[in-house]
């Protein structure tokens, strides 16, 4: 009986093509998606058999793609349809600055990104500022890669310690999700609200005054 190709695909490949979907999508979503760490450490501690690398990476490479596109999604729908003209120049100047000091700004990523804290603000943030999002890409990349090898090793050595299966690192995470979630939509507001020339060339912190019609 001949193989195909689909029969000759190892165990691991059938779970990490999975994950990858899983992740992707998750991080396509705007908001109320659990944070990708937190779903890794889960798989982990109820699949210790599977290769960790391969599990951070399958996660840090979908973790990215999705972001790459929750940005482009943002650009196209909140930038090009919903903000009003005054506020794309406002959110310009954060471009400006950037592009200003790419290296600094892709070191401040990768320091972001290593951390458990959320991307889905940054990266919808990143749509709507107009950047090249292939810049926000590769230190995201790499400090996710970096960051989720460590949720799922100690993950998997806490649920080896402990006897946790991934029910239960499912539920230690809700509190943390659901209060980070909770933050887009002022976070959202506060965005487009600041005036950036403002904060950037006079080192003041202000809101914009909606134009009159």
């Amino acid at each position: 009986m001949s193989l195909t190709a689909l029969d000759m695909m190892p165990p691991d490949g059938w779970r990490l093509a999975s994950i990858f979907l899983v992740v992707f999508l998750l991080n396509v979503l705007p908001a109320f998606a659990p944070p990708t760490w937190t779903a890794l450490s889960a798989f982990s501690v109820g699949a210790p058999d599977i290769n960790w690398f391969a599990l951070a990476l399958t996660g840090a490479t979908a973790a990215t793609s999705g972001r790459i596109v929750l940005a482009k999604l943002s650009r196209l729908i909140l930038r090009g349809r919903l903000l009003r003209e005054d506020s794309r120049r406002n959110i310009d100047e954060i471009r400006l600055k950037i592009e200003a000091h790419r290296a600094v700004s892709a070191v401040a990523l990768m320091v972001f990104a290593l951390g458990p804290l959320p991307s889905n603000h940054l990266f919808v943030a990143y749509g709507l500022s107009s950047l090249n999002i292939a810049f926000a890409a590769a230190p995201f990349f790499f400090g996710r890669l970096t960051s989720y090898s460590f949720w799922i090793l100690s993950a998997a050595a806490a649920g080896r310690k402990f006897d946790l299966d991934a029910g239960d690192a499912v539920l230690g995470f809700g509190i943390y999700f659901f209060v980070s979630q909770l933050l887009i939509v002022p976070f959202m507001y506060f965005f487009v609200k600041i005036d950036w020339k403002e904060l950037f060339h006079r080192r003041r912190l202000a809101l914009r005054r909606t134009p009159k019609s």
